[in-house]
């Protein structure tokens, strides 16, 4: 079974404090945005596009600048596993949002 990586995903990744994907899965096909900050973003691209796979619980992902790359394991709203940017580092993220509406604006009332 493969798992669904669709939402908004939040968590430290090494020594960056706040870090978020916002990611839309169709079949294993990923795409969505990133951002992140804190004392060492400035190594990296703070913002941006990814775009991914999913292959039964592993995600594997890429930036569109080629700044970083990464695979985790995804566990219902839990994503362990590494990434690399400038060197190697721990991903521990979490669901805040399972939307698939990200980034579009609110319906009209």
């Amino acid at each position: 079974m493969t798992e669904s990586v669709t939402g908004a995903w939040f968590g430290p990744v090494g020594p960056m404090e706040e870090f978020r994907f916002e990611l839309r899965q169709e079949g294993a096909r990923v795409t969505g945005t990133f951002r992140t900050s804190g004392r060492w973003a400035s190594f990296m691209a703070t913002s941006g596009s990814v775009e991914g796979v999913v292959n039964g619980d592993v995600f594997t992902f890429k930036d569109d600048r080629g700044t970083f790359r990464g695979e985790v394991t995804i566990s219902g709203h839990e994503m362990k596993g590494g990434m690399i940017a400038w060197k190697p580092f721990p991903v521990n993220l979490r669901r805040i949002d399972t939307s698939t509406n990200l980034g579009s604006p609110s319906p009209p009332r």
